[in-house]
């Protein structure tokens, strides 16, 4: 009898479990011969070779041991005392999980392509579409059982984060999902040579001669060019150690891109290696300045700067995928006693200076505060001073760092100018605004941001004199008002207040009264 292809088998041999891997059964079912242990006796065996797991994938004997018996086609297998039939139902349902995920997927724009059940891969963002330079920025992954999915983007101006599963019944794989921590991710391997690094040109050099940044900073930091086609880039490369784990690119219309799968680190990470004072500023031009102002203490973050503050409550720093180069570059921050945030004088950078502060602690850290450049604005960033004003004015802006805002606690020099005011009565009704009675004036003003309570006996005219009151007021510096009075009528109430304002009563009396 000749094995043909069909089904795969399970051979359950006491203690012993062999799985085949290639289906090899011509019909739904077969009864096996028994098979006795003399080598002279023919066996018939298909033409392809039938290879055996050495592992079973559950344990089903008795004392739930696996055997690590391997077939050779040269031996003849030991009697075995039946064969079982695997339902290849498991594998469809498998594949109808996937299939249902991948169509979820697809709805929200993800493309997972070939991407399979507990892998991680690297997938194009819909949401930021990878930046100008297309990275594949989006970290994705399936859970083993195929049951969900979640990604991360990397991009630190994207950070789109979320998961799905493929019915919306299946609870384990979701709780699977909770528990995904830190992606595992390879980084490359880079060289100066496999990125074609080169020397910067005479065009290079007196652009950053224009921005006062010498040569020997340039040589110093290691500072080179790419050539993309006809365009030149300048090249920035971080390391650690010494050692090359990422470059960064920048053209002449300030367009930046980064090497893909590379590690986020500081640039001029080493420079602040054992120190207690360092600056964080937010380009690596920047961090050029600072060093002709003296300052070598200096690093940059490699992404820029957030377009706003962040209103989601801090994330563990190992998981803070955005501000991920700070985890990454934590033994360096950790002997750092105070860090002075120098990044860029915008919105996004003021967001940026908050997001840092919040991670690496208030308490240590200290702020700068550009200076004016005119009546209305000021420097943008260090190297825009050292630029105007040269690296002496850059260093005072350094070493005048004042400690970092912290909630609850003031500096009197912030307030020099309302307390001026206050004293010169510029404000506006700093003293109050007298009640219109002048033997009330001595003893009550109305002051704006006061609150006043009147209290009394019922019927004792509270409301009466609440009125006379606002009426007063309102003429004499013009103030408005809203009422609530519960007792009266709209049209009562106005009455009333009529009556105080022209100061007459606001029906004839005499008419009334029939009085002559």
């Amino acid at each position: 009898m000749i094995l043909l292809p069909y089904r795969r088998i399970v051979v359950n041999n006491s203690n012993n479990l062999v799985m085949g891997s290639k289906y090899f059964l011509h019909k739904p079912s077969v009864t096996l011969p028994t098979i006795i242990h003399k080598s002279t006796l023919p066996v018939l065996f298909q033409t392809q070779r039938l290879i055996f797991t050495t592992f079973a994938s559950k344990p089903i004997s008795p004392n739930g041991g696996t055997s690590s018996f391997s077939y050779r086609p040269q031996k003849i297998p030991p009697p075995v005392s039946g064969v079982m039939l695997e339902d290849p139902a498991e594998e469809i349902a498998e594949a109808e999980l996937v299939m249902a995920l991948k169509q979820k997927l697809s709805q929200i724009g993800i493309d997972i392509g070939s991407c399979g059940p507990g892998q991680y891969s690297g997938l194009l963002c819909p949401m930021c579409k990878g930046g100008d330079s297309n990275e594949k920025s989006l970290s994705f992954f399936i859970t083993p059982d195929g049951h969900a999915a979640t990604w991360t983007c990397f991009r630190a101006k994207c950070g789109w984060r979320g998961g799905t599963r493929a019915f919306a019944d299946v609870r384990t794989a979701y709780a699977d999902m909770k528990k995904i921590g830190k992606v595992n991710k390879k980084y490359r391997q880079i060289t100066e040579e496999s990125l074609g690094l080169e020397p910067l040109c005479d065009v290079l050099l007196k652009y950053f001669s224009e921005r006062i940044i010498s040569r020997e900073t340039l040589r110093r930091n290691a500072v080179m060019q790419r050539r993309y086609g006809d365009q030149i880039v300048i090249a920035f490369m971080y390391r650690r150690d010494g050692a090359l784990v990422s470059c960064k690119y920048r053209d002449m219309t300030k367009k930046f891109w980064q090497e893909a799968d590379t590690l986020k680190i500081f640039y001029g990470l080493d420079d602040i290696k054992g120190a207690s004072d360092i600056i964080i500023v937010e380009g690596e031009m920047d961090k050029l300045a600072m060093e002709e102002a003296g300052f070598r203490n200096c690093v940059s973050v490699p992404d820029g700067a957030p377009p706003s503050i962040s209103d989601k409550d801090l994330p563990p720093v190992d998981k803070d995928t955005k501000y991920q180069y700070l985890w990454n570059c934590k033994e360096y921050l950790e002997k750092a006693s105070r860090i002075i945030l120098a990044t860029d004088g915008d919105p996004p950078g003021q967001a940026l200076a908050e997001e840092l502060a919040r991670r690496l602690g208030r308490e240590r850290c200290w702020r700068v505060t550009w200076p004016k450049k005119s009546t209305i604005d000021r420097f943008k960033d260090a190297n825009e001073v050292l630029m105007y004003l040269g690296p002496g004015a850059l260093r005072e802006v350094i070493e005048g760092a004042e400690l970092y805002p912290i909630q609850g606690l003031f500096n009197f020099k912030d307030y020099f100018a309302e307390i001026d005011a206050y004293y010169h009565q510029t404000i506006g009704y700093e003293l109050g605004v007298s009640t219109g009675w002048r033997s009330l004036n001595q003893l009550y003003n109305v002051v704006p941001g006061e609150l006043t309570i009147v209290t009394g006996v019922p019927n004792s005219g509270k409301s009466e004199w609440i009125d006379a009151l606002l009426c007063n007021l309102n003429h004499s510096v013009g103030w408005k008002f809203a009422l609530c009075s519960m007792e009266n009528r709209v049209r009562e109430h106005g009455r009333k207040l009529l009556e105080k304002h022209i100061k007459k009563p606001f029906f004839d009396v005499r008419q009334i009264w029939g009085i002559c």
